[in-house]
């Protein structure tokens, strides 16, 4: 098959996701076409069988906002007609799926017969599809998609409930993890080795966008109170409005000599393969990647009771879920864990088999070549 992938290039779960794909559909044999406006941060300069086209967004005065969406579909149109795609697959419902709309109905008079699969991620419908400026143009989008994939139930419940989406059907398809990547014994834990880590210090890890919803104040709350009752070091991956915030909170409750901020690191899998705890205590997760990445890797995680993360973290098994802004508890769970090396051996070993057997990489391509195959009829 010949498949288009539009996706946000930069850091977050979906552009990893859909980005992961298409170095997967290239090794299995299709030719993959990313369309965005920037090379994606986890896409290597050069693979065979993918290939990238870059959006030319116009700078012109009379725009005060770059009409995207528009320069998109025009791109779009173009890919298709030019490879034939057989599919254009749209990561994150606006604008892609809505540019995607306008591409094929571009194309109306082309021997060409593309087909679009939506998938839906997380805040494009619990927060900006539900925003009154983009519900009535989300809800149109997705049910003039051909195909329609959500990364949890609890994604594809809210779907329904907030677009009542009576002409479509979701599909879930989880995000995955590449086991070899993701692999602890395939790393060298040199950054336990930088921490001073190799005792009996323990090395916490936060990955993400630091977003508000992430809640990293919480975080280093967390961490503070593990501070107190064990030597530990937090370190924080990734970047983004927050984290002056986490970085004076840092300093506020007298952590920050061990609390590292390592900014936007493309490859995370050698980090965590050093950590011992993974905190994610989100104000909301439609999945929750990152907790995956570090369970992948037999970190365990102590995290939010929301979203879709009950359905990546078993409670108790895996890791340990606790209500939004409980950082007591979340502070007592992390200690629990820590405290025993029994208990982490356990979860640890828990944690990798669980990411390996639920949420496969090879399992979640499969599934999705079967949809492109059903899709195209």
């Amino acid at each position: 098959m010949k498949i288009g992938i539009t996706c946000y290039p930069t850091y977050g779960g979906s552009g990893a996701v859909a980005t992961d794909l298409g170095i997967a559909l290239a090794e299995r044999g299709h030719e993959v076409h990313f369309i965005t406006y920037q090379h994606p941060f986890r896409l290597p300069a050069f693979l065979p069988r993918i290939f990238f086209h870059e959006v030319d967004v116009v700078r012109y005065p009379l725009f005060e906002y770059p009409p995207y969406d528009l320069a998109l579909a025009v791109r779009m149109h173009q890919v298709v007609q030019e490879h034939r795609l057989d599919i254009l697959h749209a990561h994150y419902a606006i604008p892609h799926a809505t540019s995607a709309w306008i591409a094929k109905e571009m194309l109306e008079n082309d021997d060409v017969d593309v087909r679009i699969i939506t998938t839906l991620h997380g805040t494009d419908i619990t927060l900006v599809g539900q925003d009154p400026s983009f519900q009535t143009i989300t809800k149109f989008s997705i049910e003039r998609s051909d195909g329609l994939t959500a990364v949890s139930e609890f994604l594809k419940r809210e779907t329904y409930k907030a677009f009542g989406c009576t002409a479509c059907a979701v599909e879930v398809i989880h995000n995955f993890v590449d086991p070899v990547l993701y692999d602890r014994r395939a790393h060298h834990p040199l950054l336990r080795e930088q921490l001073g880590s190799n005792g009996d210090r323990a090395v916490i890890m936060h990955v993400s966008n630091f977003r508000p919803v992430k809640r990293v104040r919480d975080i280093v709350r967390i961490f503070a109170a593990v501070r107190r009752e064990r030597p530990a070091a937090l370190v924080m991956v990734g970047d983004g409005p927050e984290r002056m915030t986490a970085e004076q909170e840092a300093r506020d409750l007298g952590v920050q000599d061990d609390t590292f901020f390592l900014g936007k690191i493309d490859v995370v899998a050698p980090l965590l393969a050093s950590a011992d705890l993974f905190l994610l205590p989100s104000q909301s997760e439609s999945f929750g990647l990152s907790a995956l990445e570090a369970l992948a890797c037999g970190v365990p995680v102590v995290a939010s009771r929301v979203g879709g993360l009950p359905e990546v973290v078993i409670d108790g098994v895996t890791g340990v879920l606790r209500d939004v802004g409980d950082v007591d508890g979340m502070a007592a769970a992390s200690l629990e864990i820590l405290g025993d090396r029994t208990r982490w051996a356990r979860m640890s070993e828990a944690a990798a088999a669980d990411a390996r057997r639920r949420f496969s990489r090879d399992e979640m391509v499969a599934r999705y070549e079967a949809f492109y195959e059903r899709t195209i009829g």
